[in-house]
């Protein structure tokens, strides 16, 4: 098969490659879609501990079934099924995975990082990860419902009421999918921050105050639009120790610190005030079952999504799309591989 292969820092590589040969409990699936993640960019980069060369990245995907497998067929899969599937593999059976905290399984293992991922013609998955599109979703919205979930996790570890103002720091795909997702779990404000007005145009658009801080002093308009107190909770969706220390000097006494960006490990904060402050932190990851869960149903039902902030660009030109990602964003939020062809009746747009 074909597939997109991290082979250095900075570089990847369109090379053949053994396709998987799935075992009685997995399901191979003919990638259609397969989405760039922000943590794959830092991964790219080098500096995403979890992904070392060669790698095939990839996470965000849909596509049709190729082969269910024993226990795929009972559970309802069937060859050519229009497919979604939670790429975070857990065992089901631990402490963590029993109270449905799955994403803090001590086994669990993800596609694009432990595991073979998308980037490629096939990918194997456990038949009880497989989730079937309904028909009316398509295989690029399908394809969304990874990071959707990550951002119905966000949500839920802000636990926002209608009287508590939000600040997201990061207008990329999860910062996007959290301003969404905590404004559906009632939050009764969002501000969304950037350095692209581009995004924040699309953040205004969600319903979110937009806040550009190389045009506006950030601590001075959180100031004004909190009556001086800070805001409730500040989710930082970007992962450089700027924006970390933004949402650190943004938040109220006694209010939540949610950290899900990852692209530096490394971070200097005046810890001694976030206890003075009683701060709660806390990281996200990824998600539960619950979580994606959420994720596909907002997506099922037209809640949440990226508009026309979508960018199909073929496989073959993933590499130059991981560069330009990295270098010089634009106006698009999220880029989908397509792999093969989709069956789909009518295109994305």
């Amino acid at each position: 098969m074909k597939a997109l292969v991290y082979t250095a820092p900075e570089e990847m590589t369109l090379m053949e490659c053994p396709a998987p040969v799935p075992g009685p409990d997995e399901v191979l699936i003919r990638v259609v879609y397969s989405g760039i993640c922000g943590s794959e960019l830092s991964g790219y980069m080098g500096h995403n501990s979890l992904r070392k060369p060669p790698m095939i990245f990839g996470h965000e995907l849909s596509g049709t079934i190729e082969i269910a497998g024993p226990e795929g067929e009972a559970l309802g899969l069937r060859a050519g099924m229009r497919v979604t599937a939670n790429p975070l593999v857990t065992c089901g059976k631990c402490r963590y995975c029993l109270a449905g905290q799955e994403s803090l399984c001590p086994e669990r293992k993800l596609l694009s990082a432990a595991l073979p991922g998308s980037n490629a013609e096939f990918v194997k998955v456990p038949a009880a990860f497989v989730h079937p599109l309904p028909d009316h979703v398509t295989l690029a919205d399908g394809a969304l419902t990874e990071p959707v979930a990550c951002g119905a996790r966000v949500a839920e570890l802000t636990a926002a009421g209608p009287e508590d103002t939000v600040l997201v720091v990061g207008m990329g795909p999860i910062g996007v999918f959290a301003l969404q997702a905590v404004l559906l779990s009632g939050a009764g404000r969002v501000i969304a921050v950037d350095l692209s007005e581009d995004r924040l145009s699309f953040a205004s658009s969600l319903g979110a105050i937009a806040v550009n801080p190389r045009t506006e002093d950030l601590a001075a308009r959180i100031r004004e639009l909190t009556g001086g107190l800070g805001v409730s909770a500040a989710i930082d969706a970007v992962g450089a120790a700027e924006t970390r220390r933004q949402c650190a000097d943004s938040v109220m006494n006694g209010g939540r610190l949610v950290f899900t960006g990852l692209h530096r490990a490394d971070t200097a904060l005046d810890f001694n005030d976030l206890v003075r402050r009683e701060l709660k932190i806390a990281g996200s990851f990824a998600y539960s079952k619950a979580n994606f869960k959420q994720a596909f149903d907002w997506i099922a039902e037209g809640r949440i999504g990226l508009g026309d902030r979508i960018e199909i660009a073929p496989l073959a030109d993933g590499a130059k799309w991981f560069d330009k990602l990295v270098r010089a964003p634009g106006r698009e939020i999220k880029v989908l591989l397509q792999v093969s062809e989709s069956p789909d009746a009518t295109s994305y747009r």
